[in-house]
């Protein structure tokens, strides 16, 4: 590997890792994807849920048609690199035999090769990097491995900002019910217990998230009707 490309790649990976949230670090990944690889577009997918899968980020209009192409046919190497935990390469859409229909289509959009890459932990996946070009037998065994690197780094950088936004939300969630049940202590005059109490219990019998109910009382001095 040229060492100015080795320090490009490591300066990538920094950058990665510096996302302030799940969707700028996704963004980020699409982007330098398509600058390591030198592809003529990349997108990822990610997976919310375990099952639904979402197209997260693309650096052209052309990647969006192909996602939703494969979620419309309900094939492709995209989707089958995530249930399959697989990396797939396409050599040319116009003579490929998996993924027929959806083959068949994106080379009328003028797609002829294809890279998926599974994006995951150990503890599980997150999506798909997907690396797309126009011309034929673009991605050869130097491209996989130089995007096979590039996806452990995007998975750990996604893994992170996930992670991030998780703890973040959960410390909004917990300072909105202080902040409610602070409410409740001084209206009713409760102690911290009590008044967590009540938040719980509207929480159940309204059938509503704590936070949800907690946000309420803070917005509008007032528990839910």
């Amino acid at each position: 590997m040229d060492p100015s490309f080795a320090a490009d790649f490591a300066e990538m990976a920094r950058h990665m890792h510096q996302g302030e949230d799940v969707g700028q670090t996704v963004e980020t990944v699409a982007q330098f994807a398509k600058e390591a690889l030198a592809c003529d577009c990349a997108g990822v997918m990610l997976v919310h849920g375990g099952k639904e899968v979402e197209s997260a980020a693309t650096t052209d209009p052309l990647v969006v048609k192909a996602d939703r192409l494969q979620m419309e046919c309900g094939q492709g190497p995209c989707l089958e690199s995530i249930w399959d935990h697989e990396t797939f390469v396409i050599h040319d859409t116009e003579t490929e035999t998996r993924w027929a229909e959806w083959c068949r289509q994106v080379s009328g959009l003028g797609v002829r090769s294809v890279l998926s890459l599974r994006l995951f932990t150990h503890n599980n996946t997150m999506g798909a990097l997907n690396l797309y070009a126009v011309e034929p037998g673009r991605f050869d065994d130097e491209d996989i491995a130089v995007a096979t690197i590039f996806a452990g780094h995007a998975s750990v950088a996604l893994a992170s900002a996930r992670n991030e936004s998780s703890l973040r939300k959960a410390i909004d969630a917990r300072h909105l019910i202080g902040q409610a049940q602070g409410i409740l202590m001084e209206r009713f005059n409760l102690n911290a217990d009590q008044a967590f109490a009540i938040l719980r219990r509207y929480s159940q019998d309204k059938n509503m998230k704590l936070r949800a109910v907690a946000e309420h009382m803070v917005e509008s001095r007032q528990l839910p009707a």
